[in-house]
């Protein structure tokens, strides 16, 4: 039988350029290799203040990005969360056993409520929806970076604690790291990663912004005052990222984009690096603006069905494991 691979996407609409090459175009290869379910996870997105109205928005154009992307309908499973009750039904059992202890030790809680982010009961116990999004679909495998392993660690004990209570209801979930996944870091910060909530917007390059904003925002981005182009996180984070990040565009290793662009000055190789984004970009642009809303819908409606059935036959399982079997 087929592995089965899960994962989520908060609904923030349109992506960086990080979230491009580290998950999403990992996403669409993963969908020829395993049976692949992916959710937007609208129901994580209102743990923190959100508008009602910008919610309804990106939730649509978070999944029209997708689809442009690559990921297909017709070779993997795309919904919301919030289209299937069972998301909800099972964190709720599964909240049941979960120890206080753990979830005070959990790290994004406390960067989350630091930053401003209100004290909340959803924030709180985040990771055990999170564990209940992946052992739902009853996933063996889950696609994470380092800020996410200590989920998977929540979810993979929280399976064993009710196999052992209730007998043998869900595989254990593996992380899946790529053997290779670009870690872009922010334009004007190059020890920071890239972010949307970073305040400033040349921090950034998006999926959708212009070419002449692409280049412009490559040609600022943060370097050094030693000409010379070569790979050295220490001395050189801000031309290390932008090797990283034309490496992961073009596919040309990094030694060999050092040997091309050693010499010539940093204007030579922005401008290169700037070419290579926008080369890697522009189909799934294109795909974006041909997609309709209204398709977009369909998928996932067509999607949302499919989710609520599989989830439904899972479910039913779990109740009568507990005790909660229907009359």
């Amino acid at each position: 039988m087929q592995q089965r691979i899960f994962s989520g996407v908060q609904p923030t609409g349109n992506i960086h350029i990080g979230n491009y090459l580290g998950a999403f175009r990992n996403w669409v290869k993963l969908q020829d290799e395993y049976d692949a379910i992916y959710c937007i996870v609208d129901l994580h997105a209102m743990t923190t203040d959100y508008d009602p109205g910008e919610l309804e928005k990106t939730r649509i154009e978070t999944a029209k990005v997708l689809l442009a992307l690559g990921v297909d309908p017709d070779r993997s499973l795309l919904y919301t969360q919030s289209q299937v009750p069972g998301h909800a039904e099972l964190a709720w059992i599964l909240s049941t056993m979960t120890p206080m202890g753990v979830l005070n030790r959990m790290t994004q809680f406390k960067e989350k409520t630091a930053a401003g982010a209100s004290s909340n009961l959803g924030l709180y116990s985040y990771p055990v929806l999170m564990a209940a999004d992946i052992l739902l679909h009853r996933a063996n495998l889950v696609p994470v970076g380092d800020d996410q392993r200590q989920h998977i660690e929540v979810t993979r004990d929280l399976a064993e604690r009710f196999n052992n209570k209730f007998g043998d209801v869900f595989p254990i979930p593996e992380a899946h790291v790529p053997e290779r996944s670009a870690r872009v870091m922010s334009l004007t910060d190059p020890h920071a990663k890239m972010s949307k909530s970073d305040p400033q917007p040349k921090s950034r390059v998006l999926l959708l912004d212009e070419s002449d904003v692409i280049r412009k925002r490559i040609r600022s981005a943060v370097t050094d005052s030693d000409p010379e182009v070569r790979y050295d996180t220490a001395a050189k984070p801000g031309i290390s990222n932008l090797l990283e990040i034309m490496s992961a565009c073009t596919g040309s290793p990094i030694d060999s984009l050092v040997d091309e662009y050693a010499a010539g000055g940093y204007g030579r190789f922005k401008d290169a690096v700037a070419d290579a984004v926008i080369a890697e970009l522009a189909p799934a642009k294109e795909r974006f603006v041909a997609l309709e809303n209204g398709d977009v819908r369909d998928v996932l409606r067509e999607g949302g069905m499919r989710a609520n059935e599989m989830a439904e036959t899972y479910q039913s399982e779990v109740r009568a494991a507990v005790g909660l079997k229907a009359f």
